[in-house]
């Protein structure tokens, strides 16, 4: 078994591309996009938690909205790696507002009650978990880095909703 010299050799061209060699082939603008639809996600799961962790009220609800800041804190934490991989990727991380909700896989909420938004983060993880599924499926082989990523995250969103459906059982 030996090394592709011809990838190799490619290597060594086009330094300006950084870490995306030519054998990412034309499946990388795929996955751009696909991270940008992630990156929409993430943000929009910020958002939410944060009005969710500023309007939570309740007996239970300084627990709970701690935790929901929490949670945004790790979502953006998620958007900034997706972003970062989007560069790394030659790629252009969309952040604009206008888009976001179009793009996003999750919803933004706005409930009153306390029951209601953890419902709807519950809502909003599990979206996100089966997309991170698929997109892990989607990718296979073609880009180890970025499926490593995404099966770092998805475990992170695995949790989160585990805890929100505990919140809910009585």
């Amino acid at each position: 078994m030996r090394l592709d010299e011809a990838g190799l050799r490619a290597a060594r061209t086009n330094l300006k591309a950084g870490a995306h060699t030519p054998a990412y082939g034309p499946w990388r603008d795929d996955v751009v996009r696909l991270l940008n639809d992630a990156l929409a996600t993430e943000l929009t799961c910020v958002l939410r938690y944060r009005r969710h962790h500023f309007t939570a009220d309740g007996l239970a609800s300084p627990k709970i909205a701690e935790e929901f800041l929490v949670h945004a804190n790790e979502e953006m934490a998620h958007a900034d790696r997706l972003a970062q991989r989007i560069v790394q990727l030659g790629g252009e991380p969309d952040f604009n507002p206008s888009s976001l909700s179009g793009r996003s896989h999750a919803d933004y909420d706005a409930s009153k009650s306390l029951k209601d938004m953890i419902k709807a983060n519950l809502v909003a993880e599990r979206v996100a978990v089966e997309s991170y599924r698929q997109m892990i499926d989607l990718i296979g082989t073609k880009d180890a880095t970025t499926r490593r990523m995404l099966e770092d995250i998805l475990a992170d969103e695995e949790e989160h909703a585990d805890e929100l459906s505990d919140w809910l059982q009585p």
